[in-house]
């Protein structure tokens, strides 16, 4: 495995998401660690995603300011936050590095590592928008969990692939999800 992912799983809503992420990496022999903070694995047994703590994947725990991810020496090439909190977005635009997900997000701004927050809450109010600013500023890729429909989805697996596509799009992950437009 060439590549090392770091998946970031907050409360909000949509573990959907994260689950075709951790599929399409597998299937792309990418290295996937994960960090889920208490809410999102609340989401994930709530939305019936339980499938994601069963791939044995390295889980680092929230609250482990030790594990491999805090440093900026560590093997984490990219952070995903998906789907992400605005708690977690402020927490991030705020400095806070308060657990393991924020203060790895910070190791990405701080190192020019690729950081990919995938906001799924809404509508945003104003503090949502000047914290995303914030964090695009700073060397973050805000993409919003917005799925698009030319490529006529047939399921929501589908769908949600079109969020995933754009997200190893940014990663500079060669992928066969969806065809490039014009293709």
């Amino acid at each position: 495995m060439s590549k090392s992912i770091v998946l970031g799983i907050t409360g909000a809503s949509g573990s959907i998401y994260s689950r075709r992420l951790i599929y399409h990496l597998q299937k792309l022999n990418i290295k996937v660690e994960l960090i889920i903070t208490e809410n999102g694995r609340k989401v994930i047994n709530f939305e019936n995603e339980k499938w994601i703590l069963e791939q044995g994947l390295t889980i680092h725990s929230i609250d482990n300011m030790f594990a491999g991810p805090a440093s900026g020496t560590s093997s984490m090439e990219s952070l995903v936050i998906l789907p992400s909190s605005m708690g977690t977005i402020g927490n991030i635009a705020a400095g806070t590095s308060n657990n393991l997900l924020v203060r790895a997000a910070d190791v990405c701004l701080k190192e020019r590592k690729k950081l990919v927050i995938v906001p799924r809450e809404m509508p945003f109010n104003l503090i949502h928008l000047e914290n995303m600013k914030t964090l695009i500023q700073s060397g973050a890729h805000i993409l919003s969990a917005s799925p698009f429909f030319y490529n006529h989805p047939k399921n929501i697996e589908e769908l949600v692939d079109t969020v995933i596509a754009k997200i190893l799009d940014l990663l500079n992950i060669n992928h066969s999800i969806l065809p490039k437009w014009g293709d």
